[in-house]
């Protein structure tokens, strides 16, 4: 099972550069003008989502700023902010994003969720939205709230997903960052059934029993990352290395799901660990 992107770690570690950098107001950065963030790394985390079974797998993103349009990096995907940032106090974000979802599609090791069957891959888009506190109680950190709301147009689970998160950047040195996210996941009755129900068919199939999950929270949780700019100094830009931790709880009907009752676990944890390069 191909498993790039699959977590939210390897978005988080590019946002502490621009966090490092945000607010500066009289030294040059390679973060004045147009830049490109890239990620890349490996982590290790839960199969598929409740699974209690682990595995190591690679992890990327991308973030930057290309003329009036900023570039955010999502699970396995990406956001766009076509409103420009301004180094104001106050500053919103506004745009369409999209990332791939890959539960499920691959070898399933869990003979017993292996005989429900594979999902597909699914693709959501929709769009973001999110205002951001700056130099709260530094020249560089930030409080930022966004909220995701996208759609499957890949016809896999044909469901809807909200997430908002808080987050907080902040440096902690010249050459060192760091950062504490909180988030969530909200999905529809699709979704929740493409995922964790067991049908007639699949308790027959796999011995578990007949179960219909609902629309609700289906999880929430907290990420803490951290960032060494290799050189000492992130606003230079080059090469930094990032590394983070996350656990997420599932939680309603989802967490119910004998899928994850008596085959996985409602804990989640995830650990990563990387390097990026600005330019």
């Amino acid at each position: 099972m191909t498993k790039l992107f699959r977590t939210l770690l390897p978005a988080f570690p590019l946002l502490l550069i621009h966090a490092a950098a945000h607010g500066q107001a009289t030294e040059k950065s390679v973060f004045d003008g147009d830049f490109l963030t890239l990620g890349g790394g490996v982590g290790y985390g839960p199969d598929w989502a409740g699974a209690n079974d682990s595995s190591a797998f690679p992890v990327g993103g991308v973030m930057g700023q290309i003329g009036p349009i900023g570039i955010n990096p999502r699970a396995s995907g990406v956001a766009l902010d076509v409103i420009p940032d301004v180094n104001r106090k106050l500053s919103f974000s506004l745009g369409p994003v999209i990332s791939i979802r890959t539960d499920r599609t691959g070898k399933i090791t869990d003979p017993v969720v292996a005989a429900l069957g594979g999902r597909n891959t699914a693709v959501e888009a929709g769009g973001t939205a999110g205002l951001s506190l700056n130099r709260l109680a530094n020249p560089y950190d930030s409080l930022s709230f966004s909220v995701d709301v996208s759609w499957d147009i890949a016809k896999a689970h044909r469901g809807a997903v909200i997430t908002p998160s808080l987050t907080y950047l902040t440096p902690l040195s010249r050459g060192t960052a760091a950062m504490l996210s909180i988030s969530a996941q909200h999905v529809n009755t699709a979704y929740a059934g493409y995922y964790f129900d067991v049908t007639p068919a699949g308790a027959l199939a796999s011995g578990l029993p007949v179960y219909t999950a609902r629309s609700g929270w289906k999880n929430g949780g907290a990420t803490l990352v951290g960032i060494v700019d290799l050189d000492g100094d992130l606003l230079n830009g080059g090469f930094a290395l990032v590394g983070g931790v996350s656990y997420s709880r599932l939680l309603g009907s989802i967490a119910d799901s004998p899928i994850v009752v008596e085959r996985g676990s409602p804990n989640q944890f995830v650990g990563a660990l990387g390097i990026a390069y600005t330019f």
